[in-house]
């Protein structure tokens, strides 16, 4: 059984986020306690104000490269078995926490569980739109428990697009493994990693609660990337690994259409 003591929040935070408290608040708020961390490679007054006011340790990776491996650093310097890789825009729901263990606890098998979000744009809180319904639809089948353990399922999923929100995943690392991360995609490292994680033995838990906000605004790193196109470019290569040249950009086509809900 795991108990919060098992788990920690990694907040990845990058120069001077005016978000970034807010997401301390959120963790720190959480209905179950848990240890709060944050991890950067651009080491600042800002970032070193925050953890001193909320006496929070900070990791400093010292070979900053790209995201994934920001992350990698994040991950791996979690001193816990279950660690949440949280970003530094983002808003957690009190209950986040609480219904993680919950379902980790009822599976524990599991290499990582992820929540349902909302996003959150021009500070308010958007439930619905295309992508979102598109992405619950392509999680569905985890919701079903003799699905949850199938490589054939988990990387069916995959298929279709990236329907897993970064932040809203918590990995179990001694089945994940170390350092899990693609550090050679710039902005779908995190679409490439679920692929390679379905391949393990495991189940993916998917909880079907909006627990976390998700913010879109125009100097986010995703708002940006699908500004150059490069999300684009990178699902492409990933969505080749299941089909055809021809399919696979057809449905990224497709796909991308219902991300134009990321632009601001």
């Amino acid at each position: 059984m795991f108990s919060a003591k098992e788990h920690c929040f990694v907040i990845c935070a990058y120069k001077e986020n005016k978000h970034l408290e807010d997401t301390v608040v959120s963790l720190l708020n959480q209905t179950v306690k848990s240890d709060v961390y944050i991890s950067t490679s651009t080491p600042n007054a800002f970032i070193e104000g925050i953890c001193q006011k909320y006496q929070l340790e900070m990791f400093v990776n010292p070979t900053p490269k790209n995201a994934g491996a920001d992350w990698n650093w994040a991950y791996d310097m979690a001193p816990t078995p279950l660690v949440t890789i949280a970003h530094q825009d983002d808003i957690y729901e009190a209950e986040f926490l609480e219904e993680t263990l919950k379902e980790l606890n009822q599976n524990p098998n599991a290499i990582m569980s992820y929540t349902n979000y909302y996003e959150i744009k021009l500070g308010k809180k958007e439930s619905k739109n295309l992508l979102l319904m598109i992405k619950h639809l392509l999680n569905s089948p985890m919701l079903v428990k003799s699905f949850r353990n199938t490589k054939f399922f988990k990387s069916a999923i995959l298929s279709l697009g990236c329907p897993i929100c970064c932040p809203a995943v918590t990995f179990n690392k001694p089945l994940a493994g170390q350092s899990i991360f693609d550090t050679t995609f710039i902005n779908s490292c995190d679409y490439k990693t679920w692929v390679d994680l379905s391949k393990k033995n495991g189940s993916f838990v998917y909880i079907n609660k909006a627990l976390l906000g998700h913010r879109i605004y125009a100097e986010s790193a995703t708002s940006k990337n699908l500004g150059d196109n490069i999300r684009q470019k990178e699902d492409l290569e990933i969505l080749s690994l299941f089909w055809p040249r021809p399919i696979a950009n057809l449905i990224n086509k497709v796909y991308a259409q219902s991300e134009k809900s990321n632009k601001i």
